[in-house]
């Protein structure tokens, strides 16, 4: 697993990128992330595990964080990863489209570092 940390207009995303073979663990996984960051805004994620996909918003604006999560695994063609990033609001709306500009980053950044391993 890897993690990585950005601050946009004051809320703090941490993103995790695991390597993951079987969809019944990612329920395990995002039950110990929401025990650890339990003053998390919002803990979004999405996978691809072997031609399943899914994306969740946990909250934010439809299709505005789980998907462009996804939207990344899928132009990068990867298998087997899902990837959860945690967001601290920090006061500032983003809006439907920073809020989508906010995740793709996340996303790709932490897929460079998985890929540069």
């Amino acid at each position: 697993m890897l993690e990585n940390e950005i601050i946009i207009k004051k809320s703090k995303f941490i993103t995790k990128i695991y390597e993951i073979n079987d969809v019944n663990s990612i329920k395990s996984i995002i039950d110990e992330l929401q025990k650890e960051y339990k003053k998390a805004t919002h803990i979004c994620y999405a996978y691809i595990i072997n031609g399943q996909e899914k994306a969740v918003d946990d909250g934010e604006p439809s299709k505005t964080a789980g998907w462009p999560i996804l939207n990344v695994l899928q132009k990068r063609n990867l298998n087997e990863i899902l990837v959860v990033v945690i967001r601290y609001f920090g006061g500032v709306k983003l809006g439907a489209g920073g809020l989508v500009r906010a995740y793709t980053k996340c996303t790709s950044e932490i897929v460079k570092l998985y890929e540069k391993r």
